[in-house]
């Protein structure tokens, strides 16, 4: 793997970690969850060959600091910090975005409020949950969480998280001894120190957004909405596939569940790459 060029960013109330290899056409990485610009480690070095491939962590989590460590979390603030990015690095030329689960939301976000910086996005399993005719249900899910984690602390809310994004009725433990490459493992404990902020900031502030479904129909020709194979039917899944039938676009399937670019590098850039031929 090549070393990135690292740099950093002052933004409006944080200073942003940053991460660029490559060379061609800028293409951006938003990652998701409590990740950082790791969660891309499988599959930048191959994109690089093709384009200039920039990752971050987003504001509060592990090397992007904020200057308020209790400041409220809002979607609109993550998506400017993308762009900000954007602006840094692609000045003037529209950019790729890939953006994925909470990172997908922010990246919807960016289209919307700035098109004209975005040549084309791929947004995988964005869980924008509010476009859903089951929505209450699932604000009524994130308040659970939200009163696990004041009462009983980060371990339960997480399992009562975990619970709620699954199938419906399906009540199997997760697959356990997954084999997970090296760099992911070894990634895996910044991850964990980010999952108290995840829960407690992004989760309910994310999960209430609801995007410009009018907007988002203007912009779906530079829209791709993505899906895991193996994740159909679960919580994040039900908002891409429920968005691209709304908008009347094609609903991509990637290789693995949620995490298919954790589990399945390789083919995940393929397709990826794929996409932003297309």
């Amino acid at each position: 793997m090549t070393d990135p060029t690292i740099g950093s960013l002052r933004v409006n109330g944080a200073t942003l970690h940053y991460e660029v290899r490559g060379q061609g056409p800028l293409l951006l990485l938003i990652p998701g969850g409590a990740g950082d610009a790791a969660s891309f480690d499988g599959i930048a070095d191959d994109l690089a060959t093709e384009y200039t491939v920039a990752a971050y962590d987003p504001r509060g989590m592990s090397r992007s600091t904020l200057d308020d460590p209790e400041a409220e979390q809002r979607v609109a603030e993550h998506a400017d910090d993308a762009f900000r990015i954007l602006e840094l690095l692609s000045p003037g030329e529209p950019a790729r975005v890939f953006g994925s689960s909470s990172g997908a939301i922010a990246a919807l976000h960016l289209l919307t409020a700035h098109p004209e910086r975005v040549d084309r996005l791929v947004a995988h399993e964005p869980p924008v949950v509010e476009v859903l005719p089951d929505a209450s249900e699932h604000r009524a899910l994130v308040a659970r969480v939200q009163a696990t984690l004041h009462a009983e602390g980060l371990m339960p809310a997480m399992a009562v998280f975990a619970a709620g994004l699954k199938k419906d009725g399906d009540t199997t433990e997760p697959k356990a001894g997954i084999e997970l490459p090296p760099q992911a493992a070894a990634r895996a404990e910044r991850t964990m120190a980010n999952l108290p902020y995840f829960v407690g900031r992004i989760v309910p502030s994310f999960m209430s957004y609801a995007p410009d479904i009018q907007r988002l129909e203007e912009l779906s020709d530079r829209l791709v909405l993505a899906g895991g194979q193996d994740s159909r039917g679960e919580l994040p899944y039900r908002p891409a596939a429920f968005l691209a039938e709304r908008l009347g676009t094609e609903l991509r399937h990637f290789p693995g569940g949620h995490t298919g670019l954790t589990t399945h590098p390789t083919e995940f850039g393929e397709l990826l790459r794929k996409a932003f031929r297309a």
